[in-house]
């Protein structure tokens, strides 16, 4: 069984606080290495190894930086595959869905190597008599990212890439569950030229959560994760006077309309709420069936998800791949069960599924009720898990009332060959995202990403402008160079001569 390590410094530091995290192989149920947990003394030392980096990092030229993130990009490339597999082998998901995920979180490294030319401030000539005026933005310090076990590379990517290229030193705690690939990315960053200090990877649990949100050098943090979770974060670093953003929990809807293409329509639902067994912020669990457009949807859903390939995330054969951890699966599996007392139909009932040869492993199958209501907790609750919840709504306008109404706000979208309805939609729809015949509508990196209502705490959304924004703090500047003595002190308000 393999012991991981902290990354402190530009080198893998192993853990002091004797305390461990059981990191399993999905596939098989067993435990395939130790994770240490940190303690405050160890972030604490992190820290100061961002804390000490920082000043030079900062001064660095930001095309000197870019270069950086240009090799950077070059060495996750040619260590995709490498990075994908432990993904896989860590969290579960299907390698194309792994390799899927970096590319993405890739993106966001592409997107930081034009930090010279987003970093440009504005300037203003002659803004009165020989006075000019200019903005520019510069980095805060050490920033903390806070990051979920569903996307151990991309989310992280989200976060730590843009806050470097803006000249600032990092912290990342990423998921005890699968810590192993931002160990990984952390070594490749030191081989593309990052200075020691400037990137750092803590393990750990709440513990290390804690002393990120107390520590007094640390004035920004990122994260991702539930809605529980982000609330805490976000009221107890901004109490403490840190600037954060967190990306909470989402109940993500397709609203699907009677004139749809209903085979692209159910297509669509399968990858958006099966891939990576649910477990995406992004992922649909909600279908509202508009008008007759439930009777058709079930019609084609039903034998689509009694088909599903579930199997090692090794085998690209398979559309499904295990859950996380034992726990969270009977976790997915008490919500199916909820979702039967409270009186919807299970058309497809997959706790049971076991697969021969991995009995232990954290497998179940997909799920899929009808005619859920929105009083049921099925409907309410983010399940996070491969679990599709149809409901039918007799017109147009009561499905937008009903992802209007919903705590959750993180994405959604329409399948529909009506502009005016879509058009109407987008407009209307009280949601961070949305998708026109797109059922996951991630931005591209040179976008940003964050919901509204619950699902979003801060501010400011991920990676793109709100990216450089919320890394950077703008300064303005008001210069005068007299040409000689011939003036004397000015004691009134200057304004615009």
């Amino acid at each position: 069984m393999a012991n991981l390590t902290h990354w402190i410094n530009g080198k893998h530091v192993e853990g002091t606080s004797g305390r461990f995290g059981n990191v399993y192989n999905p596939t098989t149920g067993e435990v395939a290495a130790q994770v240490p947990l940190a303690s405050t003394t160890e972030l604490d030392a992190a820290v100061e190894a961002a804390k000490a980096a920082f000043p030079e990092w900062a001064a660095t030229p930001p095309l000197t930086r870019a270069r950086v993130m240009f090799k950077y990009k070059n060495l996750i490339e040619d260590n995709s595959d490498r990075l994908a597999a432990v993904i896989t082998a860590e969290h579960g998901k299907v390698l194309s869905d792994a390799g899927g995920s970096l590319t993405r979180g890739l993106e966001v490294v592409e997107f930081a190597c034009g930090i010279p030319q987003l970093l440009k401030g504005e300037y203003t000539e002659q803004v009165g008599r020989g006075i000019d005026a200019w903005t520019t933005r510069q980095p805060l310090g050490v920033c903390a990212g806070i990051t979920p076990f569903n996307f151990p590379a991309m989310v992280p990517m989200w976060m730590y890439p843009m806050a470097i290229a803006c000249g600032n030193t990092f912290i990342l705690k990423p998921s005890e569950k699968d810590p192993s690939c931002a160990l990984l990315l952390a070594e490749l960053a030191t081989e593309a030229g990052l200075p020691d200090g400037v990137l750092n990877v803590v393990n750990g649990d709440k513990e290390a959560v804690d002393a990120i949100l107390d520590h007094p050098d640390i004035p920004a943090i990122s994260f991702v994760g539930s809605t529980p979770i982000a609330h805490y974060i976000y009221s107890t670093g901004a109490a403490k006077g840190k600037r954060v953003q967190a990306l909470g929990g989402a109940k993500n809807h397709m609203v699907v309309m009677p004139d749809a293409d209903m085979e692209q329509a159910a297509d669509a639902l399968m990858g958006a709420a099966y891939g990576s067994a649910g477990e995406r912020c992004m992922a649909i669990s909600v279908a509202v069936a508009v008008g007759d457009a439930g009777e058709q949807l079930m019609d084609l859903l039903k034998p689509k998800v009694e088909a599903l390939k579930i199997g090692p995330g090794t085998d690209n054969e398979m559309d499904m791949g295990p859950l996380i951890t034992g726990e969270h699966r009977d976790k997915v599996k008490g919500y199916v069960d909820i979702g039967v007392t409270e009186g919807a139909d299970l058309v497809v009932d997959g706790r049971d599924y076991s697969l021969q040869g991995y009995e232990e492993g954290f497998f179940i199958g997909g799920c899929l009720f009808d005619n859920v209501t929105t009083d049921m907790r099925i409907y309410k609750e983010e399940i996070f898990g491969p679990v599709l919840s149809v409901v039918r709504s007799a017109k147009f306008e009561d499905a937008v009332q009903m992802v209007n109404d919903h705590e959750f706000g993180n994405g959604v979208s329409i399948f529909t060959r009506d502009g005016d309805a879509a058009r109407e939609f987008s407009n209307r729809i009280q949601v961070g995202m949305v998708g026109v015949n797109v059922p996951i509508p991630v931005p591209m990196a040179f976008h940003s990403f964050g919901g509204w209502k619950s699902s979003l705490f801060g501010d400011t959304h991920m990676h793109g402008p709100e990216g450089v924004r919320f890394y950077t703090r703008q300064k303005a500047i008001t210069s005068r160079w007299p040409t000689g003595l011939r003036s004397g002190a000015e004691f009134t308000m200057p304004t615009m001569k």
